[in-house]
């Protein structure tokens, strides 16, 4: 059976250990932990962390946002299951805006050469943006291979010709003339992704993402598939002594990981504005809270669904304060990069405890 370099081996070793002891029971104490620095952080500013707080909570349950945070929950949800394939078995895809932007314009330049082909044709052009995105991801797997490049680090290098690339297409070859923005055409209305009766401005690009999670749910619960993942991130060598071929099921999770991120950005360029901008994908920080809330959620399903909506919430949520006590709406970044930072720390003290354990017997 084919195997990994040495040096994969290593990191994965690594990484499977810090997805096998990121238990839920740490999430609790970051989420509170990082509240407690949006507090200290209100504090500075002169500003009740109760009313700060009252004011974030306000934006989220505010009827006219609700249909902003159900725009926003579609990405980051997607974004957080392609995350998490993965991180089932130990790996990291960090290359996901790459992936993001390169499904988006690779959709939008092939729903421009097929203008009159409607929704069945945006559907194509949608399988095409994830198939290229799969592609991209899947090219860490000979890196590692053969290069003897970890995937935490070839995903991350990727993603940056992956959003230049697209940055290029949509300034030059496919580019709206005559608008001076960087920008693909608007998509023909045929290919709009239907709106969902209560809002003009959620789109049937929520049902596909939730879908996915419940794709997702199913093949990590009740496949062999699923079963292999995260018996590798459990432990990889007795993962390699019981037959299951580490080569593939990396290749199959970074493929998956990617057609997903492609998707989704195929589903954000099908809705409001109905074309690819540039920039306008990776601005908003979908990779970014996706990784937080797969991390979270250490990979699990459900935890992945909660995970999606609380910072969805918190996204929406801190314009509210923005425009209610002048606080800006960066703290919620603050607040999410603290939920990370601090579930980190506290899976390293997990895992310090458990070998002085394990030492002293």
């Amino acid at each position: 059976m084919a195997t990994l370099a040495p040096e994969r081996r290593t990191t994965a070793e690594a990484a499977k250990g810090v997805a096998r002891r990121a238990v839920t029971g740490a999430a609790l104490p970051a989420l509170v932990a990082s509240f407690a620095v949006g507090a200290i952080v209100l504090l500075s500013a002169g500003t009740n962390p109760l009313t700060g707080y009252e004011a974030l909570f306000r934006g989220i349950l505010l009827d006219t946002n609700l249909p902003y945070l159900a725009a926003a929950f579609a990405p980051i949800l997607g974004m957080a299951v392609s995350f998490a394939i993965p991180l089932r078995m130990g790996e990291f895809n960090l290359g996901g805006d790459g992936q993001l932007v390169l499904g988006g314009i690779t959709a939008a330049a092939v729903a421009i050469a097929i203008p009159d082909a409607g929704l069945a044709g945006y559907a194509l052009a949608a399988l095409a943006g994830a198939a290229a995105a799969a592609l991209w991801a899947y090219l860490a797997v000979p890196l590692a291979r053969f290069g003897r490049v970890p995937v935490i680090i070839s995903t991350l290098l990727l993603g940056f010709p992956a959003v230049s690339f697209a940055s290029y297409l949509a300034r030059y070859p496919l580019t709206d003339k005559g608008t001076g923005i960087p920008q693909t055409p608007r998509l023909p209305d045929a290919m709009h992704l239907p709106s969902l009766p209560a809002s003009a401005y959620v789109n049937l690009g929520l049902v596909v993402a939730v879908l996915i999670l419940v794709a997702y749910w199913i093949v990590d619960a009740r496949t062999a598939t699923g079963l292999d993942l995260r018996t590798l991130g459990a432990n990889l060598r007795f993962g390699e002594y019981v037959g299951i071929n580490l080569n593939r099921r990396t290749s199959g999770a970074l493929a998956a990981s990617g057609a997903i991120a492609g998707l989704t950005g195929a589903l954000i360029v099908a809705g409001p504005p109905y074309r690819f901008i540039d920039g306008a994908l990776v601005a908003p920080g979908y990779t970014f809270t996706g990784v937080t809330v797969a991390l979270i959620a250490s990979g699990r399903p459900a935890g992945l669904l909660a995970g999606a909506m609380l910072f969805t919430a918190l996204q929406v949520g801190g314009t509210g304060m923005e425009r209610d006590v002048g606080i800006p709406r960066q703290l919620t970044a603050i607040i999410q990069a603290s939920v990370v930072i601090t579930f980190v720390l506290i899976v390293a003290v997990q895992a310090y405890r458990a070998k002085t354990r394990a030492g002293a017997r």
